[in-house]
């Protein structure tokens, strides 16, 4: 039995989207009536990722590592770890002060700047992260207005700006206990960047989320597959007993992956199952 751990934005589904090739629907399909076993991997959070349960998976790993779910019906929960209330305030109010746009993301919603869209719009064609949150405004991720935030405990900020800088007053009033995973994306021919990412406790990461449901499974981690694009998907490629980057995906990932796949237009990752007789 191998367990198989697939991220969704640029990985599963065309980046924003809810709905995977056919292909791949079928490969995990194929995978589990085999006798293995098929995750999410994510940066959603469980909100987020719900509209994909609908293809039935055997659990798990949203918010990045920070939310960690298996069984049947999603109701075990292996790992809950959200932000302290006082660390959320510190991070936002550091953030909107030096003008960074934030996405806070809980278990049952997620709650954006309202200038976000309108700081998108100038920004051109991005990496997955970029249009998954371009396309995130148009609905389809269900993100609502920061003023209507209800206090829900958050797990992330995910935060675009123009600037590296912006980010150094929230860096010092977190300290060394979190994660700030950016990427500085070159928008289009032109010489316009945009710095996206998202801003994580580094007590989860998805390589913790990984070795939580390994253990749970009783499974070595040598058994288990991993499938990404993107640098937040770094750990679990460093975790896994084996690493698939999609075509489409971070060029430092490829180099760090075991396996280049096709991307995921191109049924890559019922190609890659394939390949790997998990099917």
């Amino acid at each position: 039995m191998k367990l198989i751990f697939l991220d969704i934005d640029g990985t599963l589904t065309v980046p924003g989207e809810n709905t995977p090739p056919a292909s791949a629907v079928d490969a995990i399909a194929k995978a589990r009536a085999k006798g293995n076993k098929v995750f999410l991997c994510t940066g959603r959070n469980p909100d987020m990722l719900k509209p994909l349960l609908r293809f039935q998976f055997d659990g798990y790993i949203s918010c990045a590592g920070g939310y960690v779910a298996v069984g049947e019906d999603y109701s075990e929960i292996l790992y809950n770890h959200p932000m302290t209330n006082e660390q959320r305030d510190k991070a936002l109010t550091a953030l909107h002060n030096q003008g960074v746009f934030c996405t806070i993301e809980a278990e049952k919603g997620s709650w954006g700047d309202e200038n976000l869209g309108e700081f998108l719009s100038g920004q051109g064609e991005g990496n997955s992260e970029l249009e998954r949150w371009r396309k995130a405004l148009a609905g389809n991720l269900g993100i609502k207005p920061m003023k209507d935030y209800d206090g829900s405990p958050i797990y992330k900020v995910v935060i675009m700006c123009q600037k590296m800088e912006q980010l150094d007053e929230a860096k010092a009033a977190l300290g060394d206990g979190f994660s700030f995973v950016v990427q500085d994306v070159q928008v289009g021919q032109s010489t316009s960047r945009c710095i996206n990412g998202e801003i994580m406790d580094k007590a989860f990461n998805k390589g913790l989320g990984v070795r939580i449901i390994a253990e749970k499974f009783g499974v070595p981690i040598s058994d288990t597959v991993g499938f990404g694009d993107s640098m937040n998907d770094l750990e679990m490629i460093q975790t896994v007993g084996y690493s698939v980057c999609m075509a489409n995906g971070s060029e430092r990932l490829k180099s760090l992956s075991d396996m280049v796949c096709p991307s995921v237009s191109d049924d890559g990752l019922a190609k890659a199952f394939a390949e790997l007789k998990l099917v």
